[in-house]
């Protein structure tokens, strides 16, 4: 009985309270034919409804941010919001590419919380509160969905982008969340704005993310199938995606030229010794090869330590160019919107 009362009480307080506010950010390239079904699903949240673990949030605004669209978008975008108030169009003046515009979407939101999620029909707006609820379960002002079954892809992109992830991800990033990169993505407002004032050109948003978030979580989802079958992005383009990434990540490839410089002049010095040895000790047929060896270790070490140090020098320059922040201020954390159950 006494429990009873207790969670009542709580619901009603719960109740009492205001709910959390949630923007969401939808690029479109290619959306004529699923805009309307995914906004028709995002409507049922413009009224307080409750998350999993009974926190109350609200959709108060759906941004669509259209890349120049090749098709039809545009005109469904000014159908919907003509009809619907909650509905921000925004029309760039070209093709940018999906970061920029999501970027772009993220600089106009002002609610405490973000999402961004994709046109085609993948992302379920049902995983919103799941979404907020684990942000805040984690303390963490960004949170990445992640699929719990395989993605609607063929199975060669899903084996290279499994590949990634596991394998090249890790040597570039150095929180294990944020490998779990996904368009499908909450994190605060404060983030989400803060992100447009270090944008750059040529920078991967999630890596923009990792400059200004302490930390990440992850929220298992389920995808679903496309709604249209067509991709925007074909090898050409993926492949230049992750490059984007590795560029932008920061200098930890460069780093990685350094270590095996050194690695290499030490591994060289230590064959010189080697050869020299064994020459002084039992002497070689082959007159002359001793000596070439040990010059061509100890020249080879000298380059590639050379080169590292070039590299560490190289990426100072990066640091500065990409424009990661020295620092950025942000809100107690005591009264954020991670504080809020």
């Amino acid at each position: 009985m006494l429990l009873e009362l207790a969670h009542r009480a709580k619901m009603k307080f719960m109740d009492n309270r205001d709910p959390h506010k949630l923007s969401v950010v939808i690029p479109l390239y290619r959306g004529e034919k699923t805009l309307r079904r995914i906004v028709e699903e995002i409507t049922a949240f413009y009224e307080p409804t409750r998350t999993p673990e009974n926190r109350v949030f609200q959709v108060v605004e759906v941004i669509l941010v259209d890349d120049c669209s090749i098709d039809g978008t545009s005109e469904v975008m000014r159908s919907l919001s003509t009809d619907d108030n909650h509905i921000v169009p925004i029309w760039l003046t070209r093709n940018f590419g999906q970061h920029a515009a999501t970027v772009a979407g993220m600089a106009s939101s002002t609610s405490e919380w973000v999402v961004t999620m994709d046109e085609d029909g993948q992302h379920d707006p049902k995983d919103f509160g799941r979404l907020i609820d684990t942000a805040i379960n984690a303390q963490s002002p960004v949170v990445y969905a992640r699929s719990v079954v395989r993605e609607p892809h063929g199975i060669i992109r899903n084996t290279l982008s499994r590949f990634l992830k596991t394998f090249a991800l890790p040597m570039l990033i150095s929180d294990k969340n944020f490998r779990f990169f996904s368009s499908y993505r909450l994190m605060t407002g404060e983030v989400a704005r803060s992100v447009s004032v270090f944008a750059n050109r040529g920078v991967y948003l999630d890596v923009l993310l990792l400059w200004i978030s302490r930390s990440s979580a992850v929220c298992d989802v389920e995808y679903r199938n496309e709604l249209e079958a067509a991709s925007g992005y074909n090898y050409r383009k993926l492949g230049s995606h992750f490059l984007r990434l590795a560029l932008s990540s920061g200098t930890r490839p460069l780093r990685l030229v350094t270590i095996s410089g050194f690695l290499t002049f030490v591994s060289g010095l230590l064959g010189a010794v080697f050869v020299v040895q064994g020459k002084i000790a039992h002497g070689y047929d082959l007159k002359g090869w001793a000596s070439l060896t040990s010059i061509v270790l100890v020249l080879g070490g000298l380059v590639l330590l050379s080169l590292g140090i070039i590299a560490e020098y190289v990426g100072l320059l990066v640091r500065k160019a990409l424009g990661a922040p020295l620092y950025v201020v942000g809100s107690n954390p005591l009264s954020g919107p991670l504080s809020r159950m």
